[in-house]
């Protein structure tokens, strides 16, 4: 039976995969497995009862699957603070600001409205590592808390929640952002009030788009997976950059004064070098996934940067940051982390510092993004196969190390397998985008004929 848990949270059909059953159960099962404390009966040993932040982005599903969830807390014992919609991020801060037991954010991110998603955060605002994701999984099975009487948790608006999270941003930043003129997208999601507000605080001019949610259009045709949108709307408007959120603003994804795209890997660069010519990158090292482009890493080695590489998934950027004392990292996809500010990627708090960086150096977004040449990557994913078996199958081992030793030190190969169904990913990077497609195609065919299941 596959895992519940994906990369991040529980995530599928809202009312189809994602139930108000199967949110109120996680609930339930997350009260006995975050809720310290507690007695067997669900009583509360610390003298108090545990409370639990829940915040959603505006699709229409959250309204009914966020009170399921509030019921399952409320139900097991856990007193709750409805955030309403604010962006993930300011929920993971906001666990930590009140010192909250954990919390809850229901969002699909990048995904279309139809879909949805419930993502656990520990006590300080933390993703759970996967050992603590099983064992609620595994609770859903087993006997859950019926506290009566006074024990019963409690739900209370948390009318002060966006305040505090825009109090935070602000006070995050290195430099004002006064003359520079911003186009935001908030891809009609959870970023849609805060996001103009802190920017327009910070002394920027702002043009908005995709501000204008209705529970239905999150994410469609605006947003970080629709960056033509706004790169149009930077040129129209001759905007010096633009910062581009997803629906539940968690990444950030930029455009140039040119309408250019500027990716993870690129916003990273500009950060890193940024905070280690100011002596605030720690142990002067990033971190990024194994999908980072070859590019971030020959420019990080060219100014004297490590780059520390993980699996795919900014929780395994996020374990090395922490385990490591490190202060920066993230993903091509534009999942960024700043440790000194966050415990997750955040958007907002991305996208203001790179445009600090543009105000402090007084350069352009796009002569900073130059200090990364970004390779041509090519991606085929091969469905319908063994994706178990691709490490350690020989034939595809030896084409790999063709590939590489083709490649040289201009080029990169990755086959890695999916966590989620039955197909494993062929990446290659060189110097030419006719070479790097033709390797992939070659790759591929090769897991297709050792791997067909």
């Amino acid at each position: 039976m596959p895992r519940l848990f994906g990369t991040d949270g529980v995530r599928g059909l809202a009312n189809r995969d994602l139930t108000v059953e199967l949110a109120l159960g996680l609930a339930q099962s997350a009260s006995v497995v975050l809720g310290k404390g507690r007695h067997a009966d669900g009583r509360r040993a610390s003298g108090r009862r545990p409370v639990a932040v829940v915040a959603r982005d505006p699709r229409v599903s959250g309204e009914f699957i966020s009170n399921a969830v509030m019921a399952g807390f409320a139900s097991s014992g856990v007193d709750v603070l409805d955030a309403g919609i604010i962006p993930t991020p300011a929920a993971a801060f906001l666990i930590a600001d009140v010192k909250a037991d954990f919390g809850v954010v229901i969002s699909a991110s990048h995904n279309p409205a139809q879909d949805n998603g419930i993502k656990f955060f520990a006590v300080g605002g933390t993703k759970l590592p996967d050992e603590v994701e099983d064992r609620i999984e595994a609770a859903l099975g087993q006997p859950k808390l019926a506290p009566t009487g006074v024990e019963v948790g409690r739900i209370r608006r948390f009318a002060d929640a966006e305040d505090r999270y825009v109090v935070h941003l602000v006070s995050t930043l290195p430099h004002r952002l006064d003359g520079l003129h911003v186009v935001i997208d908030c891809a009609n999601g959870a970023a849609s009030g805060i996001s103009p507000e802190v920017f327009t605080l910070a002394g920027a001019r702002v043009t908005v788009i995709g501000s204008d949610p209705d529970g239905l259009n999150i994410n469609a045709g605006v947003g970080s997976t629709h960056l033509d949108v706004l790169s149009a709307a930077v040129v129209e408007h001759g905007a010096d950059l633009g910062i581009a959120h997803d629906g539940d603003a968690d990444r950030c994804l930029a455009v140039d004064h040119l309408g250019r795209p500027v990716d993870g890997d690129q916003i990273m660069a500009i950060l890193a070098l940024s905070m280690k010519e100011r002596g605030l990158l720690a142990q002067d090292t990033l971190v990024a996934t194994v999908m980072s482009n070859l590019g971030l890493r020959i420019a990080m080695a060219e100014n004297g940067i490590t780059l520390l590489q993980t699996a795919v998934g900014d929780r395994y950027v996020l374990e090395a940051l922490t385990e490591r004392g490190l202060s920066l990292g993230g993903e091509q996809s534009g999942h960024v982390i700043m440790t000194d500010f966050a415990t997750t990627g955040d958007g907002i708090l991305t996208g203001l510092h790179l445009a600090a960086e543009v105000a402090r150096t007084g350069r352009s977004l796009a002569e900073l993004a130059s200090v990364m040449t970004v390779y041509p990557q090519v991606m085929i994913n091969v469905r319908d196969v063994d994706h178990h078996a691709l490490a350690t199958d020989g034939v595809i081992a030896s084409a790999i190390v063709e590939a590489e030793a083709g490649l040289g030190d201009a080029g990169r190969v990755l086959l890695r397998p999916s966590g989620t169904e039955p197909m494993v990913r062929v990446m290659v990077e060189a110097e030419q985008h006719g070479e790097a497609q033709e390797i992939a195609e070659s790759l591929a065919a090769v897991v297709r004929e050792r791997l067909a299941l």
